[in-house]
């Protein structure tokens, strides 16, 4: 994959965040750009996101521990 492809791949259009809410309690996530992340602060999970895609599954997501 070329730089420029992969640095394509790791941004997340803003107007998609604006939009997407945790799956679990439907409250506003935060992006986590070194992690490629969105993190659901009220559900300590943090749901990954791969090739510029976020995968809103639970089972795929990783839990947060406070």
């Amino acid at each position: 994959m070329s730089d420029k492809i992969a640095a394509n791949a790791r941004r997340v259009d803003p107007r998609l965040l604006e939009i997407l809410v945790c799956p679990v309690t439907k409250t506003p996530l935060r992006y986590d750009a070194a992690r490629q992340e969105l993190i659901s602060d009220k559900a300590h999970l943090a749901f990954p996101i791969r090739e510029g895609i976020p995968i809103m599954l639970v089972d795929e997501a990783r839990k947060i521990e406070d």
